[in-house]
Order: structure tokens, then sequence, then C-alpha cells
């Protein structure tokens, strides 16, 4: 790790990241400041995310100041909302100059959500330096509206030079969780109670959990009750009543149902195969613990970029991919066809490692303070 002691000692870093909506935008906002903060202990963080967002919670919980914009995304649909997002994003504009000069940053970051635009163009027109980070294999509008104006693009894919300028892009990987590589498989079949001797199948939705991935597992429970197999189900909350009582009205003995689970360092450590959305943060978690998985992505994620993350790894035989509306049909003999190839599953896991970032965070750290010196 490259040491910058004699920066952070001798001057007062300032460091602005804006941005947020969803966690897969505020987990690696908390994974760069924090990587920034080991290299230079006496940094100073402002957060800047959009008013009744979750990153309005998070953030702090994580220990570091935000400060909120009255900012909204632009509806694509002809919407009501829309006519107050003119007004939401000159509020923002004025408060987010106010914030910059009051905080007086020497660089600022942006990982995407309604907050970020505002806040990196204001930035960028005073001449501050500043970077973004991209995600998904295909950009949001806020970042390619911003690639002109900052002076680096860290991204988790190739082939990112047909949105973004490509003297500035660097492949740095998505910043993850550090302590979802860390679990034990030992410790993690003794906390799910499972037997060691069964392969074992994760089935995670995110917090929200996804429903056509439970509604295809409730509709043939029978079917998933007779694999020679264990399964965690984490329905996500929405849906955990229904599928709880599909599963207490079925034989099934080897399904253990969650609503939300906490220790995803295990669950990803008893897994043999996971099935998942393709979320950007999920792929990376997933290619850095390295586990077979077959993708369902969600399929109103803007510009379907959760389609487009999951088929680049489709495109390195490193995962499998189920259309949403496939799903009740395809997914139990997709999984059933995948636990019986062994091939083929040490094949994917193969793969997927080859796809797996560890260090991104330290990688844009370094990145961020290049800009700064």
């Amino acid at each position: 790790m490259k040491s910058y002691n004699n920066m952070s000692s001798n001057e007062n870093i300032r460091v602005m990241i804006s941005g947020g909506g969803t966690g897969g935008h505020i987990f690696p906002a908390i994974a760069i400041a924090k990587a920034i903060q080991r290299k230079m202990p006496l940094a100073e963080f402002l957060f800047v995310g959009a008013q009744g967002k979750m990153e309005m919670e998070k953030i702090p919980e994580a220990g570091f100041k935000i400060e909120g914009l009255w900012i909204s995304g632009f509806q694509r649909s002809l919407s009501l909302k829309n006519l107050s997002f003119p007004f939401k994003l000159v509020s923002s504009l004025m408060k987010a100059k106010t914030i910059i000069k009051n905080f007086k940053p020497q660089v600022v970051i942006g990982v995407g959500g309604f907050a970020s635009g505002p806040t990196l163009r204001v930035a960028s027109n005073m001449g501050i330096p500043c970077l973004i980070q991209e995600q998904n294999s295909y950009p949001g509008v806020t970042n390619k509206l911003l690639a002109n104006k900052v002076k680096s693009i860290c991204v988790a894919y190739e082939g990112m030079d047909k949105f973004f300028p490509k003297e500035k892009i660097k492949l740095t990987g998505n910043p993850i969780r550090k302590q979802v590589t860390e679990g034990n498989k030992n410790e993690a079949l003794e906390f799910f109670k499972l037997d060691k001797a069964k392969k074992t199948i994760l089935v995670v939705g995110g917090s929200l959990g996804a429903q056509s991935v439970n509604l295809a597992i409730a509709g043939e429970i029978e079917n998933w009750a007779k694999l020679d197999a264990q399964v965690i189900w984490q329905t996500g909350k929405t849906t955990f009543e229904e599928s709880k009582t599909a599963l207490e009205n079925s034989a099934a003995k080897n399904i253990h149902i969650y609503d939300f689970i906490r220790r995803m360092d295990l669950a990803y450590a008893a897994a043999d195969l996971i099935i998942s959305r393709a979320g950007a943060i999920a792929i990376s978690e997933i290619s850095a613990v390295g586990k077979p998985v077959i993708f369902v992505p969600f399929p109103f994620a803007a510009e379907n970029h959760q389609t487009k993350n999951a088929q680049k790894l489709v495109d390195h035989q490193a995962a499998k991919l189920i259309a949403d509306n496939k799903v009740s049909e395809e997914l139990f003999q997709t999984t059933a066809d995948c636990l019986a190839n062994e091939g083929l599953l040490k094949s994917m896991e193969k793969e997927i490692k080859k796809l797996g970032v560890l260090n991104a965070d330290d990688i844009i750290a370094d990145e961020v303070i290049k800009l700064i010196s």
C-alpha cells in the first residue's frame, strides 16, 4: 500500500463524496472514503446526498458527515413529478455551491445517484478536480453527462470507452465490503445449521428480495424439496410471509428461509451455487468470493443495466443468466442441471474468480490522491 503520511500530516486534506439513492452507490462511496482514510488519516470528509434517501441514514451510521440536496430523478414517462424537477435542480445547484464554498474540498468524488450531478457540475465549474466511479457496464445518465467535466473516471468493466473519453478511464473494479470475502465455510455451515455432506444453494435478491425468484421457488416448492441439496433462501421483507407460508405447506426440509441475512460473509462461504439479481455490487461481491452463479437481472433497472452487467460475465463463461420473464419456467431446471454438472460448477468458479477485484477501494483512493497532489 502506498504511503501518503507526509501529505496527510502537512496538509488539511478535504474530500467531498456525492451520490447515493441505493446501497449500490452508498456502500462503494463508504469503501472509498475508508480507503482514503487509511492512507491519509487526517483527511476530512463531507458527503452530499439527496434529502429523504437512504444515504442520509447510512452515511452517518458509517461515521461520516452528510449534507442533503432537494433533488430527485427525472421521470422518463409523462409524470406530474417532472413539474418540480427544474425547481429542485436550481435549488440543488445553489445549495451545492454553498456547501462547496464552505467546505472547500480539494477533490470531489461522484458515485452516481441524484445528488452527484449538481454537486460535481458545480465543483468542476469552480475548478475543483473531480472523479466519478461508475459501477455498471452501462453508465447512468448522470455520469454520462459529467464525463467531459471530470478529470478521472473509475470503471468496473472493459469497453467503457464507448461511453466515456478513453484517456480518462481507469479500470479499477468496484469497491466492495471487505468482510464479505472473509467467511469461513465450517463456521457458515454451523451458523445456518446445514449438512456438510450436501451442496448449498444461496438465493439472494438484495435487501428487498427478488419477487419473481421468490414466486418461482414457491410455485415449484415440491421440486425444490426433492433436490439433493440445501437452500438458504433470502426472500426480502415484501414477500417473506407468503414465501414462508408456501414453505410451511410443503414437505420441504432442506430449505432455510430468511427475510434478511446480516452475515453475508457466512452466506457466501456456505454457498456452492448462488442465485442472485445482477446489481453491480452483488456481481462484484460474488466475483470476489468466486462462486458459480445464476443471475436473474431486475428488468426495470435504468437502461436495463443489470442484464448488461450479467451478460459481461456470461460472455466469459463465468455465470448463467435467466431473463426475469422466464424465471418461473427455467429457474428450477437450470439450478438442478448446474448442481448435477460438477465440471460446469468448477469451470464457472474458475472463470468468475478471474474477474474478482479485492482492492478496488485502494486503487480508487490512489487515483483520488493523485488528483489532490
